[in-house]
């Protein structure tokens, strides 16, 4: 089976979630380890409800998600793949959306160029959208994606980069699809279908500069290799190799998913994911004060907000 990963995948947002929670499917006599990581992982940020401008649009916060979720409502995913320093919390490299939708059977998929110009929620500036992670942490840069398209987002999933690699090499690799050939980090990518090693993979996925397209192209990927990797997640069955991934979502990851959430994720969702859709965000370089950012019209932002809308809606009872 192809599989894919890169630095976005990691990204794998929604990966992360039916690995977390696909574990207990597994083997819930590993109940307790799954349990001790989602405990781990789990941290909670000060609750916020985002008002759309668009009378259409509700946000879940006003209800238990927890209950939302027994009634196999759709909801939202905001995944920050980040790279930390020491004494610095970093940035949000990579900045991925995910409406899931179990009615429908699908998940909408897209990434948020990390150089989009936007109004960064409660720092009182303009900026890369991708700043308001090293100016506010997780909540600043959830209220900031939150007020970019106008939607509410319901969970965040955070993910250090580093971890990422070690995951890639418990999976035992990847192999992807290069368009073409470049080199990075001392690493040579053919063009082609290649399989690459953890410090390899996160190096394939941080080049742009060489990508024709530059940040989209480098999205594209991404988006291909989260979808690899969240239909691989579900057919892990080696225990050995479960309380590996366990181990390592312990030490990467953080997100408001609780416990007991992963679990309906897993029971009630599973087999309702399998149609995954993406889409791409365009705009338009520009220079502002000696700084390139992406400019995302208002007219490309209200098209990706009707896009979630449409997405999220719950479908009619058959008469």
């Amino acid at each position: 089976m192809r599989r894919g990963l890169r630095r976005a995948l990691i990204g794998i947002g929604a990966g992360f979630v039916i690995i977390a929670a696909g574990t207990a499917g597994y083997a819930w006599h590993l109940y307790g380890s799954v349990k001790k990581t989602a405990d781990q992982i789990y941290e909670p940020i000060t609750p916020t409800t985002y008002v759309s401008k668009d009378p259409e649009v509700t946000a879940n916060q006003d209800q238990a998600v927890q209950a939302l979720i027994e009634k196999r409502h759709p909801f939202t995913v905001v995944v920050m793949g980040v790279d930390e320093r020491e004494n610095d919390r970093g940035r949000s490299d990579t900045l991925i959306v995910l409406a899931v939708n179990p009615e429908k059977k699908s998940i909408l998929m897209f990434n948020i160029p990390r150089d989009t110009r936007t109004d960064i929620i409660g720092h009182g500036t303009t900026d890369k959208i991708n700043h308001a992670y090293a100016f506010g942490g997780v909540t600043m840069s959830k209220n900031t994606v939150e007020h970019f398209l106008d939607y509410p987002i319901d969970y965040y999933i955070r993910i250090n980069m580093e971890g990422f690699a070690h995951l890639i090499d418990i999976l035992g690799g990847v192999e992807v699809n290069n368009p073409f050939a470049f080199n990075y980090d001392d690493h040579q990518f053919d063009k082609g279908l290649i399989e690459l090693n953890g410090d390899q993979a996160l190096s394939f996925s941080r080049m742009r500069y060489d990508d024709p397209r530059g940040d989209l192209g480098r999205n594209a990927r991404q988006r291909e290799i989260m979808m690899e990797v969240m239909k691989s997640s579900l057919q892990f069955s080696n225990i050995t190799q479960i309380q590996k991934i366990l181990k390592e979502l312990g030490n990467s990851v953080k997100t408001n998913i609780t416990f007991d959430e992963m679990k309906t994720f897993m029971t009630d969702y599973r087999e309702d994911l399998g149609n995954i859709n993406t889409v791409e965000i365009s705009g338009s370089g520009s220079t502002i004060n000696k700084v390139w950012y992406l400019i995302v019209s208002e007219k490309e932002r209200e098209r990706v907000h009707e896009l979630l809308k449409e997405q999220m809606k719950m479908v009619a009872p058959a008469s």
